[in-house]
Parts: structure tokens; sequence; C-alpha cells
């Protein structure tokens, strides 16, 4: 896999495939402090940069917290390991928890981290909107299938016969000028800029695609055993990412350690474009909030999509409790 290949992470990794780790080793417990097992939705990288700068700056240590950060990863099933006790929270994803609900799993999220979702589309220079894209070939990972590329044949018409597969390769877009491909603003663009390719890139979530983005999902079981450390921790996050945005050096030492590959460069170049497309507060809302009405959107479309059935009881999927 390409050093390339290792910051790229899919719109559903959290239940892509089996996991890899039978269990995430779990650390002793500091006296008088409440141990949490934290594990991220890829590896590390700038997108996850505030969980980095609050274990950084003891900003989980001063609430109490003994926290303990685990990178996920393209084999390890995120979903799975918080269900099953190996992981105390989660980066989840609103989809995502929307049909582990539909499922009858006993979880929820308890904040989102950004305010909209990074997905987006890659387009060479000529393409100056989504609608144009209509009729070409995109490429896009399996899961998307299922999570915004039905949002875009919703809004766009998009059909099915546009969607190519995705290999995390940005080779075939330098190759055909009439391609396009999913990805992340920090992650292939910035490759294309490295190779002095021109692109555009179009973030859904500037277009109505309504889940939040990297949120904080945990069992219902331990958030009832653990109201008290679980309002700390999204507290501390919000702080950590605050900071981080502000000056990511020391998240980014942290970073470093567990994702030696990860180019400073690129570091710099999402931190400066999270900084610039206000991530944590857009639209002028509290750091870390969420509301039943956006919620209720990504719901909506599933429903429209039959994606999901109209009866699945939604509310669970949050919680503003902790906020």
């Amino acid at each position: 896999m390409s050093n390339s290949a290792l910051t790229r992470r899919t719109a559903l990794t959290g239940l892509a495939g089996a996991s890899a780790m039978a269990a995430l080793p779990r650390p002793a417990k500091a006296a008088g402090m409440t141990k949490i097992t934290f594990l991220t939705s890829w590896f590390a990288e700038a997108e996850h940069g505030g969980f980095y700068q609050a274990k950084a700056l003891g900003l989980y240590e001063k609430a109490g917290l003994d926290v303990t950060i685990k990178m996920g990863g393209p084999q390890i099933n995120g979903m799975q390991l918080l269900t099953g006790g190996a992981a105390d929270i989660i980066v989840g994803y609103d989809i995502q928890v929307l049909n582990g609900i539909a499922q009858g799993l006993p979880i929820t999220t308890i904040a989102a981290c950004f305010q909209f979702d990074l997905q987006g589309i890659m387009t060479h220079a000529d393409i100056k909107s989504l609608a144009e894209l209509k009729g070409r070939k995109v490429l896009i990972a399996s899961s998307s299938h299922t999570t915004f590329w039905p949002w875009l044949k919703q809004k766009y018409g998009y059909t099915d016969d546009m969607a190519g597969v995705d290999t995390f390769n940005l080779q075939p877009f330098l190759v055909d000028k009439k391609l396009s491909m999913q990805g992340y603003p920090a992650s292939e663009p910035f490759e294309a800029a490295e190779m002095k390719e021109p692109a555009n890139f179009f973030l859904f979530g500037d277009y109505g695609y309504p889940p939040y983005g990297t949120t904080l999902v945990s069992t219902t079981k331990w958030l009832d055993a653990n109201p008290a450390a679980a309002k700390a921790f999204v507290k501390a996050t919000m702080e950590g990412w605050v900071s981080y945005l502000k000056d990511p050096a020391p998240g980014n030492k942290l970073i470093k350690i567990d994702n030696p590959k990860m180019p400073d460069a690129q570091i710099a170049y999402s931190v400066d474009w999270m900084v610039k497309n206000h991530v944590l507060d857009k639209g002028g809302v509290a750091v870390g909030s969420m509301t039943e009405a956006r919620w209720k959107q990504t719901r909506d479309f599933l429903v429209d999509a039959s994606l999901l059935k109209p009866d699945v009881p939604w509310q669970k999927a949050f919680t503003l409790k902790y906020l």
C-alpha cells in the first residue's frame, strides 16, 4: 500500500470487513481516573488532530480521564469492537449509526467534531459543478453505494452506470482527463497538487449532504455507567480541537509517532483547509453541537433512498445530553 493510501478513508470504515484485531489492549487504570479506550476511524492524520492535541496537552487527564487513543484502519471493524467492549468510544458516522439502530445495536452518538462530512468528489479543472458530472464516470468505493451515491442520484440525476471502482490510486485520474473520483479535501486534492495536476474539489456538505463528520459514538451501556466521564470526554475533546486548529504542533508530534509515514506537508495542508472551511463551527454553531433537525434530514434522505425503513427509531442514534 502506498503512502497516500494510508491517509485514505472510506465512508463506512467502521462497518467494512472483519476486524483485524481480536481485542484492543486495555491500559491499566490510573488512580482516581476513568479509563477510556478511544478508537479513531483511520491511521493517525490531521483529521484526528483534536484528539491527539487533547492527549498532548493533558486535557483528558485534567478532566479525570485516562484516555488511550487507538488507530482505526481498513481491516478494523470499529462498530464490532465498540459493541464487543474492546473500545469505549469510537469515531463514527451518522449513516453507520442509523443502520446500527436498525439492527438493534445499543449505540448512540454523543457529539459531532465536524459540522459536515469531509467527503466529496475531485474533478479535473474543466468541471465547474457537480451537475456537470452527469453522464461521466466517477470512481467511488463500494461502501459509497449506500451513503453519498444515492444522495447524488436523487439530487443530480446520476445513474449507477456512472459509478466506477475506486482503487485508492490517483493514476487513473491523472491519465483520463474525463474521469472524476471521490475523496477527502486534504487527500486526493493534495496529491493532485503535488503532481501539478489542476483539479477542483466539490465538498458534498456545501451542497446539502446532511451527515455530520467525525462523530463520537459509544454504547448506551457504557454511557449509563459513565455519564460524567462521557461529558468530560466531549468537553476535553472539543477543547483539543479548538486548540489544534490554532497551534497544531503538540498534536502533530503524537500523530507522527502513531503514523510516521504521514507527510508533514499533508498535515499542514489539511489543517489549513479545516481552518479555512470552519469544520468545527460552520454556521456559527457551538463546537461539538448537533440538532434533531439535522439528524432528521439524514434519516429522511435514507428513507427516501430506501436505505432505511421508515419505522426505525432514528432518535436513538444521537443524544444531546453530553454536549
